[in-house]
């Protein structure tokens, strides 16, 4: 392990879609790190393109767009110009992205986002709004099809109405017998987990008893609180947690960890 590569020797799982694991495994991989790839959810279409489809054909009625990833990002954009609209049909919306993620997602299509909450969450996006008369504004929510209510509920309970529509889903994905132990032999140093998703199907994959010897073994990193907190439901400890939510922010945490352990001479 030198300076340049701090994580050389280090064995790190990314559970991120196959897809999306790039950036996450690229930024591992140059610190020296050995990276092993499990995709624990794969990113599908929703079954019916329609309810997302009839909100943006009436984007008029609404008065705010909250996009809360960069999957919602994506697919929003996709059936835009699906249903035969352009950008400047968002420009009568007051934008609001969930994080630097999000936001680079739509400004790379020329979508000026008005604001990012300091804390890349749910709660963050509320307390942006949260000094402001939201009585009579209609928000249009697009995301994944299993997402926490705690913004259209905290949203309705100031006055707003909220259309939260489903813009993909995620799903289990398939991976042949004995390709998982495969993988995770030798056991990893680190799991790395990216959303609440990611580590509860990282459980139901391997079952609940070989999960429990993994992330016994290897430490468990979280990219910020909402997972952790997912991942403590299922029994486990966190032993890394980015500061910031953000795929920079877990990588920069994971170094830290074993520069201070490093340090301790462990």
């Amino acid at each position: 392990m030198t300076d340049a590569h701090p994580l050389a020797g280090k064995r790190i799982v990314v559970t991120r879609a196959r897809e999306q694991a790039g950036a996450l495994a690229d930024a591992l991989a140059a610190l020296g790190a050995e990276v092993i790839r499990i995709p624990a959810i794969e990113i599908r279409h929703p079954e019916s393109w329609e309810p997302l489809d009839r909100a943006i054909r009436r984007l008029d009625d609404f008065d705010f767009l909250l996009v809360t990833s960069a999957n919602g990002a994506r697919n929003f954009l996709a059936r835009l110009r699906a249903c035969g609209c352009d950008i400047g049909d968002l420009a009568g919306l007051e934008i609001g992205a969930i994080g630097p993620a999000t936001a680079a997602e739509l400004e790379q299509a020329g979508v000026e986002v008005d604001f990012i909450p300091q804390e890349y969450r749910a709660e963050g996006l509320l307390e942006v709004l949260g000094n402001r008369d939201l009585a009579g504004k209609a928000f249009l929510i697009p995301r994944a099809k299993v997402a926490r209510d705690l913004v259209p509920r905290a949203l309705e309970e100031k006055g707003a109405s909220v259309v939260a529509v489903e813009a993909y889903e995620t799903a289990l994905p398939a991976f042949a017998a004995g390709e998982l132990d495969c993988l995770l032999t030798p056991l990893p140093d680190v799991v790395t987990f990216t959303s609440s998703s990611t580590a509860t199907n990282f459980a139901v994959l391997l079952g609940e008893n070989r999960a429990k010897q993994v992330l016994t073994v290897a430490a468990v990193a979280s990219i910020g609180p909402v997972t952790a907190e997912t991942i403590r439901k299922l029994g486990l400890a966190v032993a890394v947690e980015a500061k910031e939510s953000t795929i920079p922010g877990l990588v920069e945490a994971i170094r830290e960890y074993f520069t201070a352990q490093r340090a301790s001479g462990r």
